[in-house]
């Protein structure tokens, strides 16, 4: 799966239908009319859901006659799972460095007491009465 495969599967799970789809299909393969059945929509319209998520590699039909159960690709999600993973992993370190230098504030403000001394411009000023 490329960059633009992932772009096509995030784009198909923008939908909410789609999205629902994908989730119900993780409980296993389903027809076309299986699917459909939930929804107030055509079996045109389902069908054009199908083709997004088809064409973003996150479901298959396999060629045969019908009824073809469709079936959800886990391997497309890897990528998108690598994908979220390496932001959340950059994301923790980030917030991890951020609470070290809360705490590391915190132990300052504590080692120099409440009265703001050795703090940068807190010190009283000769001209301050």
């Amino acid at each position: 799966m490329t960059a633009d495969a992932l772009s096509q599967a995030f784009a198909a799970l923008a939908d909410p239908t789609r999205r629902d789809m994908v989730a119900r299909l993780s409980e296993g393969d389903a027809t076309v009319g299986e699917l459909a059945e939930p929804y107030r929509m055509s079996l045109q319209a389902v069908y054009k859901h199908l083709r997004v998520l088809e064409g973003a590699g996150l479901v298959t039909r396999p060629a045969g006659p019908q009824p073809r159960r469709v079936r959800l690709e886990a391997g497309a999600f890897d990528l998108m799972d690598t994908w979220i993973e390496r932001h959340r992993a950059r994301v923790e370190r980030r917030y991890r460095r951020l609470d070290a230098v809360l705490e590391q504030m915190k132990e300052d403000e504590h080692d120099h007491g409440d009265d703001h001394r050795g703090r940068p411009g807190a010190a009283g000023h000769q001209d301050d009465p």
